[in-house]
């Protein structure tokens, strides 16, 4: 089965099962797998209602929720394009990319985006999610259309190395590999853990990191609980009480420079035991170990540390997944050493998102893990990684000299 087989077998088997939550400041709306099942169905009958037929593009603009997992699946289900874009960037930008892939419809999470665009960009057809989900639900339609390796089901834009808006054409097979190979590295980092995966997620699905990890937990049938308010994330957080989710890493700065504030503010034998515990951490990760270094290590374990992961993230928490841009070392190591192991990943948009992925197993501070099984990876002129394998992306729409520049010799051009 390709992975949009797999998605839909797991709803089918998984009715009474919740699988997507939306989390707001403690209020939560769920779907069930049922649930979500049917709002394919609404949307997929939108889709056919409009006579969107296969190889079309169809643009998807709103913020992550229940119904834009919904509307994804159903466009890729009937065999057209998804044009994921973010929904806070500047409107200029995203009437420029709506030219370029020029969309039969655009699917707009609410009135207001829909207004705000039509005002840059002549759209054709425009629908809300509102009217969309609000049609009646068809008892029935035929199966999914049945995808090939290389039907592309995804252009994400991407501003690349040249900082030119590029869509970046994702196949169904270079997903599928991907999904396969992520989902292995759970299984080793899951292994004896009893129940469904709990995975709290912020990130926007426009982005292919955050869309992959989307589908992963689909797969998987885990519970993937959204963040709807950026301002309530620490809260949130908390209440999502989750095993894994995936970062940047400005919010893990973040995380780190609040804990060090709030212990500062505390004082007191807390924040003595806490400043002399990262200080002998720090000197064990240059190779000095020292008897009270280790002493003040151990009393951090026991009085200081479970108590700021229980307050930051909640009991279940097994790893930090980051990836989008260089961590700090000592941001890393931080984590550690509260005994929160952060895995890293490296990769592009057009490498469908991952080229290498930490090891739960042997993870090394400062570095972002081996490549991905299946994948090849080299050094070119000036030291630029070379990326080659069945996860590459089938080209950029409409660009295909700047695709011809990217791919040589069957290798993508990283310019990293």
């Amino acid at each position: 089965m390709n992975f949009l087989e797999t998605i839909f077998e797991r709803l089918k088997n998984s009715p009474n099962t919740a699988l997507l939550q939306e989390l707001s400041a403690g209020e939560s709306v769920s779907a069930t797998g049922a649930d979500l099942a049917a709002l394919i169905q609404t949307a997929r009958a939108f889709l056919r209602a409009q006579g969107a037929r296969k190889g079309e593009r169809i643009g998807l603009l709103a913020a992550n929720s229940i119904c834009w997992v919904a509307m994804d699946l159903a466009i890729i289900a009937e065999g057209l394009i998804a044009v994921p874009l973010y929904a806070r960037q500047a409107p200029g930008e995203l009437a420029a990319m709506l030219q370029d892939c020029s969309p039969s419809l655009l699917c707009c999470g609410d009135a207001a985006l829909r207004d705000c665009i039509a005002q840059h960009w002549p759209a054709p057809r425009t629908a809300i999610f509102d009217d969309i989900f609000a049609t009646a639900t068809p008892s029935e339609l035929p199966p999914p259309v049945a995808l090939a390796a290389g039907d592309p089901v995804a252009i994400v834009y991407t501003s690349g190395t040249s900082g030119e808006a590029k869509g970046v054409v994702l196949g169904a097979g270079g997903v599928e590999f991907i999904l396969s190979a992520t989902s292995q590295r759970l299984d080793l980092l899951m292994a004896g853990q009893q129940g469904q995966e709990r995975v709290f997620h912020y990130p926007p699905f426009c982005f292919a990191a955050s869309w992959i990890m989307l589908l992963t937990c689909l797969e998987r049938g885990n519970l993937l609980i959204m963040a709807m308010d950026l301002g309530a994330l620490a809260g949130d957080m908390r209440a999502a009480a989750p095993h894994y989710f995936l970062n940047v890493p400005v919010l893990l700065e973040r995380m780190r420079a609040a804990i060090d504030e709030q212990l500062r503010k505390t004082g007191g034998l807390a924040n003595l035991v806490y400043t002399r515990a990262r200080e002998a951490w720090l000197a064990r990760d240059r190779g000095e170990r020292g008897v009270l270094g280790e002493m003040w290590l151990a009393l951090a374990r026991g009085m200081i540390f479970p108590t700021i992961r229980k307050k930051m993230i909640g009991s279940n928490l097994k790893v930090l997944i980051c990836g989008s841009a260089p961590l700090a070392r000592e941001t890393q190591l931080f984590f550690m050493m509260l005994g929160i192991p952060v895995l890293q990943v490296y990769g592009l948009t057009e490498t469908t998102a991952i080229c290498t992925m930490d090891d739960p197993r042997d993870v090394e501070p400062g570095r972002v893990g081996p490549a991905i099984t299946g994948l090849e990876m080299k050094l070119g002129e000036n030291e630029e990684i070379l990326v080659r394998g069945p996860n590459l992306f089938q080209g950029y729409w409409n660009r295909p000299q700047a695709t011809a520049e990217a791919m040589r010799e069957g290798w993508f051009h990283t310019g990293d």
